[in-house]
Parts: structure tokens; C-alpha cells; sequence
């Protein structure tokens, strides 16, 4: 008996022409396989982050009454203070949070009512401008995230658990290629 789940079926018209592209682009019949694998892989990962099966998993495991849109809020709240995926670091408003998460601002400003309401936000005044105003997160959130950091972790151990140094750091450096490739090219 096998842990692994089977692959998805994927629709007969979704990878048409594909085989027919990679040997012509010079790729083995071996290697097509495991480049349409690999497309599988991908899009399976892509879809369940995209849905948000994972956060929404980890959230609830740690027993946080957040749903995945609010939570989506407070990590992009993160990403715009620690500049992740940004060119700076800045303090987060209300129209940067709509811009992270590419929704409208009026949909960002009832979020962040709501998250204020429940303790997870508090708006300050803007250093720079005391008129702009912020929104940072309370050490309520704060506790959530430490949580959620953790057990994310746990998990990401328990996946690597029967992966050896080597594998880890090969997977680790062909991620990044090919993340950097993807950048250079649908950048």
C-alpha cells in the first residue's frame, strides 16, 4: 500500500500538442513525461495555494477564528512593512492593502474595520503625514502569526522528514532557478 495519491486525470484536450512541442524542442519521450509531471505538480500546487487550502488549514489548526480573506489581509500587511515582494519597506495604509491584495479600496477599508473591531488592527497616524492614516497589527495578531509561522514549519519539516541534506539543498537551488527563470520571463 502506497501513501502517495494518485495523479488527477487532467482533461484529454488540456496538454494537446504539448508532447508534440517538447520533442520537437528536442526534449526525449522520458523527459517530456516528466516535464508534463512536472506541469501536474506545479498546477496542483498553484491551484490548492490559490484556493487557499493550505492557510486556511494551518489557520484553523491553530484555532484562529480568522477566515482566509482576513488572514490574506494581515499578510499583506506584513509584506508591505517587510517589503516582501516590494521594491521598500513602508508602513501599510489602507490603499496599499487594497493594492497588495488587487482589490478595491472600499472592500480593503471595511476589512480593516472589521479586523479593527476584533483586535486585530489598529490604525495609527502615518510618521511621516499625521494626516494619512495606518494600519498595524496588534500583539493579537501578532500571537497569531507566531502560531502560524510555527506550525507551518512543522509541517514543512514533516514533509522533508525523510529527505537527505543534499536533497534539500538541490531542491532548494533548482527552485530558485527555476523561480528566477519565471520571473525573467513572464516578468
Amino acid at each position: 500500500m502506497t501513501d502517495q495519491k494518485p495523479k488527477p486525470v487532467l482533461p484529454r484536450n488540456f496538454q494537446a500538442r504539448i508532447p508534440e512541442l517538447l520533442k520537437d524542442a528536442g526534449y526525449s519521450e522520458g523527459a517530456t513525461q516528466t516535464l508534463l509531471d512536472l506541469d501536474s505538480a506545479i498546477f496542483r500546487w498553484k491551484s490548492a495555494m490559490m484556493k487557499g487550502d493550505i492557510p486556511s488549514q494551518l489557520v484553523a489548526e491553530i484555532g484562529s477564528d480568522l477566515d482566509l480573506t482576513q488572514f490574506r489581509f494581515l499578510t499583506a500587511i506584513l509584506r508591505i512593512e517587510e517589503g516582501i515582494g516590494r521594491d521598500t519597506q513602508e508602513a501599510a495604509t489602507i490603499g496599499l492593502v487594497a493594492e497588495e491584495l488587487n482589490v478595491d479600496p472600499s472592500r480593503a477599508s471595511r476589512l480593516a474595520a472589521d479586523l479593527i473591531a476584533r483586535g486585530y488592527l489598529r490604525r495609527e497616524a502615518a510618521q511621516d503625514d499625521g494626516r494619512k492614516s495606518i494600519v498595524v497589527l496588534t500583539d493579537h495578531a501578532e500571537d497569531v502569526f507566531a502560531k502560524f509561522r510555527e506550525l507551518k514549519w512543522a509541517k514543512f519539516l514533516s514533509i522533508l522528514s525523510d529527505w537527505d541534506e543534499a536533497e534539500i539543498g538541490e531542491f532548494a537551488r533548482l527552485f530558485e532557478k527555476y523561480f528566477a527563470s519565471a520571473e525573467r520571463v513572464f516578468g
